[in-house]
């Protein structure tokens, strides 16, 4: 099982669930729902936070965030 943590820059995955959380409804109001397709623009140093294009917006997710998204591949 993979989470956005340990995808690649440039490269592109599907969501296949957002683990629950506090941030969780956050997550779903900025397009972060299964099935929507993303990929990483770029990382800060030492991983935090992570740049993420989805929808044709760049948004912003700290590690423990992005911890909380599996991926697929594409």
């Amino acid at each position: 099982m993979s989470t956005l943590l340990d995808l690649e820059i440039e490269s592109r995955a599907v969501i296949l669930e957002v683990l629950p959380s506090s941030f969780s409804p956050k997550m779903a109001e900025m397009g972060l729902i299964a099935g929507a397709e993303l990929s990483v623009a770029f990382k800060a140093p030492f991983g935090d936070p992570i740049a993420i294009e989805l929808n044709g917006s760049l948004l912003s997710l700290r590690k423990n965030e992005a911890s909380l998204i599996i991926i697929q591949l594409i």
